[in-house]
């Protein structure tokens, strides 16, 4: 299967399915010296495990790393890094009454039309499962980028409709650590109280929810990005439409951008640089040192309990009601996630750029 890596400088090839013995990562391109531990990644993989979230399914899984190559005595030797993630709490035979049926919203019946077969465990390839190989990778990104003074935070800003009231978030050290004590990464306890009284009904009604969530990169020096195809914008966007949930990225102002006048969104500058920040902190694909601002819109998770009309294998109309332990909404699990493909992009770019000038 292609479509597996990503990156150039630093190349990152995930693997493994949801009901597969384990899941994984290999990193090549990451330089010799870098500081890397277990715990390190352990982390960041914690803040998207389901456990204690109110919108996440009861699968139990530990997600504990194992880093089987490339680091040596606490430092890394600039061989390639291997990651790998076991899982423990699969039960496949939940999906058996499952398999010949395409569950709408799911990649069923494309995987089906593109490979000629599939793996019905819980969506094999396909399931939001795979993500945790994409965190554990981003956890080292994030180290490397890190030591470079780049910072990568990620909130949730709306939750079915329930936005946040401050339109100007700031995140300092004291702002990231009341998000990530939120059971659901929000910043705001009224909003966050809000957003859980409608993932609660919509449990009950047997649906499930969708929402989006804000990406904040403060401290990237300007330069980051390639021109013409791979504008580092371009680059994030990518990112961030790979996590099976976005359906749509938005960069500092946004769709906003389209209903305005150019003297009203050009970022101008006077002695001390920019004014302010309509690009999202890039122009014509290279950063500008500005903060990154981003925001990812994701989808209602497909798998509901209420009736649904669908296919078989063999084309039989069916209706489908899936029960069993899924996410009623994708947020706030997905947070890290957005977080860990923002920091895979900057690291490649900031390696980049090392080679383009001195």
């Amino acid at each position: 299967m292609a479509g597996n890596t990503t990156g150039k400088a630093f190349r990152v090839t995930t693997w493994g399915e949801s009901h597969g013995p384990a899941l994984g990562a290999l990193i090549d391109g990451c330089p010799a010296g870098l500081s890397l531990s277990v715990e390190d990644i352990q982390e960041v993989l914690d803040r998207r495990r389901p456990s204690g979230q109110v919108a996440s399914t009861t699968r139990a899984e530990k997600d504990e790393v194992e880093i089987l190559s490339g680091v040596f005595e606490g430092d890394t030797t600039g061989t390639p890094i291997s990651l790998m993630i076991r899982n423990h709490d699969a039960r496949s035979s939940s999906y058996e009454e499952l398999k010949d049926l395409f569950r709408p919203g799911h990649g069923d019946y494309t995987y089906l039309q593109k490979y000629g077969l599939r793996d019905w465990r819980g969506g094999g390839r396909s399931s939001g499962r795979e993500t945790a190989a994409r965190v554990a990778a981003g956890a080292v990104a994030a180290k490397l980028i890190g030591a470079a003074g780049i910072n990568v935070v990620a909130y949730t800003k709306n939750i079915g409709g329930i936005e946040i009231s401050s339109s100007d978030v700031r995140p300092t050290q004291s702002w990231i650590d009341k998000v990530r004590q939120n059971r659901l990464y929000c910043p705001e306890e009224a909003a966050a109280a809000a957003m859980e009284e409608k993932i609660a009904a919509a449990r009950a009604e047997g649906d499930t929810l969708g929402g989006v969530v804000e990406i904040i990169v403060t401290g990237c020096p300007a330069g980051l990005g390639e021109p013409v195809f791979e504008k580092i914008d371009a680059a994030l966007a990518s990112a961030l439409v790979s996590i099976g949930s976005v359906k749509a990225v938005e960069i500092g102002e946004g769709i906003g951008v389209a209903m305005k006048k150019g003297s009203e969104i050009n970022d101008e500058m006077d002695e001390r640089g920019f004014t302010k920040n309509s690009s999202g902190g890039i122009l014509a694909g290279i950063t500008t040192g500005q903060d990154i601002i981003m925001r990812a819109w994701c989808k209602p998770i497909p798998s509901i309990a209420r009736p649904q009309q669908t296919q078989d294998a063999n084309g039989r109309l069916q209706t489908i009601s899936i029960q069993g332990r899924h996410d009623i909404c994708v947020i706030p699990r997905i947070v890290p996630v957005c977080e860990a493909m923002v920091s895979l992009v900057l690291a490649d770019h900031w390696l980049r750029q090392k080679a383009v000038r001195l």
